[in-house]
């Protein structure tokens, strides 16, 4: 039994909550490969890349600062910097406990 052509066909788009496009987004900032993220997710690495451009315009207010090469090397660099501040918080944490 064969389906009518001019039957509609189920929308075969997949629909993404926030939750899962800021944790697709997380895999790929620390495995720094968008590729290996987006196939251990199933999902195309252009989307990936769209939806990190749109995240990062959402935040700077504007797509073609965005793309500056000059202010994604700032955010990168920021990025850093924020890690390893939180890694001397921890660091200075255990160290300023008290041995008994």
């Amino acid at each position: 039994m064969t389906t009518p052509s001019h039957e509609k066909q189920p929308d075969k788009r997949r629909k993404y909550d926030d939750a899962f496009k800021a944790e697709a987004l997380r895999l790929a900032r620390e495995s720094r490969s968008a590729r290996a993220a987006a196939r251990q997710l199933g999902i195309s690495e252009r989307l990936l890349y769209r939806r990190r451009d749109q995240q990062a315009a959402a935040e700077l207010g504007s797509t073609e600062l965005a793309r500056d090469p000059e202010v994604r090397a700032l955010r990168a660099e920021l990025q850093r910097v924020q890690r390893e501040q939180d890694i001397l918080k921890k660091a200075l944490a255990i160290f300023s406990q008290e041995t008994p």
